[in-house]
């Protein structure tokens, strides 16, 4: 309550702060408080002053306490510990408000995804985002006689994808997108293990395929084994294979991947088992990878217009990635509309329901293999076509993919 007095305080000495606050009237506790700040505002709108003197004028002093009240507020002012009391005020509140949220989620019996959500929303709140342009041209002024090593993001395992893209970065959001049976999950299997063996924490959000058969495509990969045998290793693997069967089990382990295979996940109820991940593994910097957008649980229903949910989902996970401080990785269905054009390499336009997807995402990248329309030929490359890089060059990378055990790698030998 000090610090709200001390704020209200400050205001009544210096007018002007008014005008620069991010504080709202529902941040305060006490009523009276307010009641004197909306009263405050409304001066201010009209161009009086917010002093002592204009405050007593009004008939409903009392609701704020009176003028003995006032001076004693006037008494805890200081200008200078301003922003303090703006942050004590704010932190309050969300102690506040996170308790009530908990107790009337106790009473209505709220899905704990909604909770999730609710509390997220409470500690994402904050006042001060900005920078001014002295402090930022402190860290920019040696740059010409300073040699700069260019961030380098998660590596992808293809070395014409990393010079692309350099790797996936913090803070963005990249989408994969093709159509079924392209090779979508083969292609985040793979990133998630590349990111796992440099050192890194791949998070796989599976919404439709098990644990079991990820794992299976992990080992597959891996191991360059047929997936048609691992649905039973005992009988159908070679006795070379089984004598380095430890060895690539050894090999996923070093991967670190961490599956979720709950199907209907929304973004609070990933971010939050992410959040989990994080304290769990201290050491290692996280990689979501999804599977797949239109299988995420939006908040609102949105009277079942997909591409109002797709936006509401592309740009919960662009502030997930922002929020978190990590990539994040996500595939995307394509409709029907690549199939009927004579050059079936995908575009923006495909992605379906694609909503803000375009506007959201930092990188867009579409999948296509002539194989895939043609089952006669023996062409197994497999395109990676980046359309969008908001932060490099956009191009095509071609890699080598064995559609039977889910292996991929560069299709230039000049790359290894």
């Amino acid at each position: 309550m000090i610090a709200e007095k001390a704020f209200l305080g400050s205001i009544l000495r210096e007018n002007y702060l008014l005008k620069d606050t991010n504080i709202k009237q529902d941040y305060f506790e006490d009523i009276r408080h307010k009641e004197l700040f909306k009263i405050m505002l409304d001066l201010n709108k009209k161009g009086k002053n917010v002093d002592v003197v204009t405050l007593t004028t009004l008939v409903n002093l009392e609701s704020f306490g009176g003028i003995s009240y006032l001076n004693e507020i006037l008494s805890y002012a200081n200008v200078e510990k301003f922003e303090e009391f703006e942050d004590l005020i704010i932190e309050s509140w969300k102690e506040r408000e996170k308790r009530n949220i908990l107790n009337k989620a106790h009473i209505d019996d709220w899905e704990i995804s909604k909770v999730i959500n609710a509390l997220d929303q409470i500690n994402e709140t904050k006042l001060d985002d900005h920078t001014p342009i002295s402090d930022a041209l402190i860290k920019m002024y040696e740059a010409p006689w300073e040699e700069k090593s260019i961030k380098k993001g998660v590596p992808t395992g293809l070395k014409i994808l990393d010079s692309m893209t350099n790797g996936f970065q913090d803070s963005e959001l990249t989408i994969i997108a093709a159509r079924p049976s392209m090779g979508k999950t083969d292609i985040l299997i793979h990133f998630a293990k590349q990111a796992g063996w440099q050192g890194y924490l791949p998070c796989i959000f599976s919404l439709e395929m098990p644990e079991e058969k990820i794992t299976d495509r992990l080992i597959a990969s891996t191991g360059n084994f047929n997936r048609m045998k691992m649905r039973d290793p005992y009988n159908q693997l070679t006795e070379k294979q089984k004598d380095a069967w430890s060895f690539i089990i050894g090999r996923v382990a070093d991967t670190n991947v961490q599956i979720f295979d709950d199907s209907g996940q929304s973004v609070a109820e990933i971010r939050a088992k992410t959040r989990k991940m994080i304290h769990s593994f201290p050491n290692l910097k996280p990689i979501i990878f999804i599977d797949y957008l239109t299988l995420i649980r939006p908040v609102e229903f949105y009277g079942g217009n997909a591409n109002l949910q797709v936006s509401e989902i592309s740009r919960d996970l662009k502030a997930m990635a922002k929020d978190l401080k990590c990539p994040v990785v996500t595939l995307a269905q394509l409709s029907r509309s690549v199939e009927s054009r004579q050059d079936k390499r995908p575009m923006m336009s495909d992605i379906r329901d694609s909503g803000s997807v375009e506007q959201d995402a930092d990188l867009i990248m579409f999948l296509y293999r002539e194989k895939y329309y043609n089952s006669d030929s023996s062409d197994d490359t497999l395109e990676i076509i980046a359309r969008k890089n908001r932060n490099g060059p956009v191009g095509t990378v071609l890699t080598k993919y064995n559609a039977h055990t889910g292996e991929i790698i560069d299709a230039d030998p000049r790359s290894l």
